[in-house]
């Protein structure tokens, strides 16, 4: 028997989180419980609902079911010597063959049965400074959306959308074929209505009967802040129009953050580099140090060397999910002076006499360790 997509049976888009998944199926199943819906095929449609989410919410079977769908990977059919695609020599499905042999009937799907649309992808470009404070912004997509001419029906005004006649809106025809299992009954998809059950004698001459035209839609969207590069935003209701009044597919926003030319951003922390000068260095100073929330001072100690880090707490990035806020992380670098000035040279000059151009007990300590290092010690 033919088995609808399990997405499709749950409501839920191929996107769709554990979470959603999960909720569909509570949804569904107390609505189709035995116990609860004495209609006849709720318990058909409540085994149906189950199965999808077995397979949905296992992620090794969800991978599988994504890959390869209903079909078994381990069964060897698959392009093989038997017609490739799964078709048994071109003489129908096993389905088809075992329903035919032992009378049984596989599933239809209901052409008119309703659909949910399909998702929709926008990448976003948004600047370092926008990504870290979000941001209210308005997009323009292209998507398709119901005819006002035909108001979705595909037909031209004043007629009407007929049943087909050649599959009686079952969207299927059944071929009858002659196997080595005897006669046997193969059902296609009706080539008369491509499978809708639909029959439109006058179409609409602005969507041509596909009740559907390609329009620009403008949508507001909200940037949360401390979005980075690569993550994507849901909007949901917001993709293509459902099929035959099933929910619209969800739109999603890909970000993409420009680099900045002074900050760097790991996860929700800054970093960045800041130049001292040789004196600012030895004797310490007070410096202004630029960050996401305007400058900030940072007291920076005598006899600071090149490289030191030092930290401001909570000038970073806002969390995305609101789990607190980054940090900033300060590198500085001791700049050597160049082009100096002759009193300049023999201001250095003069320190160097009465430092004796030598280093001090801590570079001494330093030199003695890589002396040691290169000895074996």
């Amino acid at each position: 028997m033919s088995k609808r997509d399990y997405y499709e049976v749950l409501g839920v888009s191929k996107s769709a989180s554990k979470d959603e998944i999960k909720k569909a199926y509570r949804k569904l199943s107390k609505k189709y419980h035995p116990d609860i819906n004495k209609e006849a095929g709720s318990d058909d449609k409540f085994k149906e609902v189950k199965e999808a989410y077995e397979n949905l919410s296992d992620d090794q079977k969800r991978s599988q079911y994504d890959q390869f769908g209903h079909t078994d990977p381990n069964q060897g059919f698959g392009g093989g010597g038997f017609g490739g695609g799964g078709d048994f020599g071109g003489f129908g499905g096993f389905d088809d063959i075992f329903s035919s042999i032992f009378g049984g009937g596989a599933r239809r799907r209901d052409p008119n049965a309703p659909r949910q649309g399909a998702d929709l992808q926008y990448t976003m470009t948004l600047t370092f400074e926008e990504a870290a404070f979000g941001k209210e912004a308005t997009i323009e997509i292209p998507r398709e959306e119901s005819c006002e001419t035909c108001h979705g029906s595909g037909a031209k005004p004043g007629t009407q959308v007929k049943t087909c006649s050649h599959c009686g809106g079952s969207g299927q025809l059944n071929v009858e074929q002659s196997t080595p299992f005897g006669k046997v009954v193969n059902r296609r998809v009706c080539n008369y209505c491509s499978g809708t059950g639909k029959q439109i004698d006058d179409k609409c001459s602005t969507c041509g009967g596909s009740g559907k035209v390609r329009k620009r839609k403008k949508i507001n969207v909200t940037i949360p802040a401390g979005v980075d590069d690569g993550q994507q935003l849901r909007v949901s209701g917001q993709g293509e129009p459902g099929v035959n009044g099933g929910p619209p597919g969800d739109l999603f926003v890909v970000f993409h953050v420009r680099a900045h030319e002074f900050f760097e951003r790991d996860g929700d922390d800054i970093y960045c580099e800041m130049p001292l000068t040789f004196a600012q260095a030895a004797l310490g100073d007070e410096i202004e140090v630029p960050t996401l929330h305007g400058k900030v001072k940072l007291k920076v100690p005598a006899g600071t060397q090149t490289g030191t880090k030092f930290r401001l707490k909570g000038k970073g990035v806002k969390n995305v999910r609101g789990y607190g806020q980054g940090d900033q992380h300060i590198v500085v670098r001791v700049v050597t002076p160049t082009n100096l000035t002759d009193n300049q040279k023999d201001i250095i000059r003069k320190f160097a006499e009465v430092s004796g151009n030598k280093p001090d007990e801590q570079e001494m300590s330093f030199f003695d360790k890589v002396k040691r290092a290169f000895k074996g010690e």
